[in-house]
């Protein structure tokens, strides 16, 4: 990210925490739950992309290969 780009991300990053704090606190309640689905909705993009892209597979790999070796009970 060049200097400039970086400057006026921050520049929106304080636009938008001032703007977050002069929410009266019904509107603040309501962004706080849009906020919550979106941040929720984006790490699920995430986790899919991960998976797919098999960088979960050493993970997975050795959750099977523990459950396999290791004394268990059913559930």
């Amino acid at each position: 990210m060049s200097g400039e780009s970086n400057r006026q991300t921050m520049a929106d990053v304080k636009s938008l925490e001032q703007a977050v704090e002069a929410l009266a606190p019904s509107d603040l309640a309501e962004f706080r739950r849009w906020f919550a689905e979106f941040d929720a909705a984006a790490w699920d993009r995430q986790l899919e992309a991960d998976a797919t892209a098999g960088k979960l597979d050493a993970l997975l790999a050795e959750a099977e290969d523990d459950y396999r070796n290791q004394p268990h009970r059913p559930l």
